[in-house]
């Protein structure tokens, strides 16, 4: 099964790309999507959502796992990272792509087996999960989204069977909405 991480930023979205099957995981692709930083926000959203369609068109993943933020220390912070969420939702239900969230501490835990691991730790972990060389160059945005990928092939292995066309939260949810 092939995934499509996203760590998801108005700045910068982190992406990465691995493939899985029983317990075997490697690495596909992974990198950064950063907007003008001039551009208004809305240019910078249609940036991210048509580099996402792209990603999605050539390497064909199964599914996307997003990072669930579900806090802030500022709220327009809060604000635009809720917005690059949207996007990459938006990229998933267009292309027909099951989607997974899952929380930092949740992706840590999978990943370090520690939840509050630092991005050191997860990098790490992610290089020796995907069989990654050090020729590899990879920043902590498209680490995180491959540790949110990977988390997602780890989730699966104990998931039930899934029905086509759902989308799946493995955090609690605040509320039903309709």
């Amino acid at each position: 099964m092939r995934i499509i991480g996203i760590d998801p930023g108005n700045a910068t979205t982190g992406f990465g790309i691995v493939e899985g099957a029983a317990g075997v995981f490697g690495y596909v692709a992974a990198g950064t999507i950063r907007p003008a930083r001039a551009a208004s926000a809305p240019v910078r959203l249609r940036h991210i959502h048509e580099r996402l369609l792209e990603l999605i068109a050539e390497y064909e993943p199964a599914a996307m796992s997003l990072e669930r933020n579900f806090a802030a220390l500022n709220v327009q912070s809060a604000f635009r990272l809720g917005e690059a969420r949207a996007v990459a939702m938006l990229a998933a239900a267009e292309r027909g792509l099951e989607l997974y969230e899952y929380t930092p501490a949740q992706v840590k835990m999978t990943i370090a087996g520690f939840g509050a691991a630092d991005k050191a730790q997860v990098k790490a972990m992610v290089r020796k999960t995907l069989r990654m060389t050090p020729a590899i160059a990879l920043g902590d945005d498209a680490a995180d989204a491959l540790a949110i990928a990977a988390c997602h092939l780890f989730q699966a292995r104990f998931a039930p069977p899934r029905r086509s066309g759902l989308t799946r939260s493995t955090a609690p949810a605040a509320g039903t909405v309709e």
